[in-house]
């Protein structure tokens, strides 16, 4: 997965001596790890391991994309986002999980799926890669969502989710990352 490692950065590898399960939820599992620095001494390495998730960027022909309106409630508000959700399995397709998640959030299918690009959201604390996808040529069915998400789906034109984007309204990472790449595919 690294594609940037340079020859002299294997003087920043840390080396993990030992592993400590902290907590093992539904989703996360918190975990404290020691590791050998760079210059010899140990340190601690907290971290949660998470499975993964894809998102995508729905695009209706008229130049809406397809948006969710959902409370989040680590931040204590109601998110403008594009659907997405955890990889249920190890090793299962992204893809699949993209297009079972727009299905369930929406209640759309794509018949044309295109990736964008693969992002680390917070490796400061986590390993979750979310896989990014648009998706065109809806054709609309019933939202079924899980049994603990309630979710309304909205259309915005793209120009103003990327104006949203700009004045503060959209803060989710992976949405803004997803909308701004669809955007540029639009521009071309």
């Amino acid at each position: 997965m690294n594609k940037i490692l340079d020859q002299n950065d294997k003087s920043l590898i840390e080396e993990k001596l030992d592993s400590r399960d902290i907590y093992n939820g539904k989703l996360l599992h918190v975990k404290s790890d020691t590791v050998r620095l760079p210059n010899g001494d140990t340190a601690v390495r907290e971290w949660i391991k998470h499975p993964g998730a894809a998102a995508v960027a729905p695009c209706l022909e008229n130049g809406n994309v397809l948006l969710v309106r959902q409370y989040r409630y680590p931040v204590h508000q109601v998110t403008l986002e594009i659907p997405a959700g955890k990889l249920d399995a190890a090793g299962e397709d992204p893809l699949v999980c993209a297009k079972r998640e727009l299905s369930e959030e929406t209640g759309y299918n794509a018949q044309n799926w295109q990736k964008l690009t693969t992002i680390a959201t917070t490796f400061g604390f986590s390993d979750e890669y979310i896989h990014l996808y648009v998706a065109t040529d809806l054709t609309p069915g019933k939202q079924h969502p899980d049994d603990d998400e309630f979710i309304n789906t909205v259309q915005v034109p793209l120009v103003d989710a990327i104006a949203m984007i700009n004045d503060g309204t959209i803060i989710d990472a992976k949405t803004i990352v997803a909308l701004l790449m669809t955007a540029n595919l639009k521009l071309k």
